[in-house]
């Protein structure tokens, strides 16, 4: 009896599924994320145009911010792909298996991100029409909103760096 790990048990045909729904989990997610807080906060600008138009470059702020998170996924799907080893051997069941959590780590916190924005921008941009002094504390209150989809991408970043670890686990 052999004591070494069966080929088909290391690097099964299901690693390939989990690397790319990995890398589908974060492009969607996060561009779901960034589509809710672009259209939320979208709809506090076009109030702001109708109370005070002379503040709306300053009022997109929030707009410009939620529509980063979409490129957060997008790198991640991007670098999660280009590791996905379509080779036989190539690609263990422990990669697909971290470029799946890796995927839902940016996409997850993005999505959360973009609720937060959206909400956050939607009142804050509508408040801003009114009181200017609103502005120093609405840039605050989206950084840290946005701070949640950047963690996500850190993680995702430092778990893709784990998946390489797994290449080149030897089998019968």
């Amino acid at each position: 009896m052999s004591s070494g790990l069966a080929c088909s048990d290391v690097y099964p045909q299901s690693a390939y599924f989990f690397g790319a729904m990995g890398s589908a989990s974060a492009l969607i997610f996060a561009n779901l994320g960034a589509a809710y807080g672009t259209a939320k906060a979208g709809v506090g600008v076009a109030h702001l145009s109708l109370v005070d138009s002379t503040k709306i470059m300053r009022g997109i702020v929030p707009v410009v911010m939620a529509g980063i998170l979409g490129i957060y996924g997008l790198i991640v799907a991007v670098i999660i792909n280009s590791n996905v080893n379509g080779d036989v051997k190539k690609y263990p069941a422990g990669a697909g298996f971290i470029h799946f959590g890796a995927g839902l780590s940016a996409g997850l916190s993005s999505l959360a991100a973009g609720l937060a924005i959206g909400i956050v921008g939607d009142t804050s941009v509508r408040a801003y029409g009114k009181q200017k002094a609103v502005f120093v504390a609405m840039i605050l209150m989206l950084i840290f909103a946005e701070a949640l989809g950047l963690y996500g991408l850190i993680i995702s970043l430092l778990m893709n760096g784990k998946a390489t670890s797994f290449n080149d686990i030897p089998c019968n």
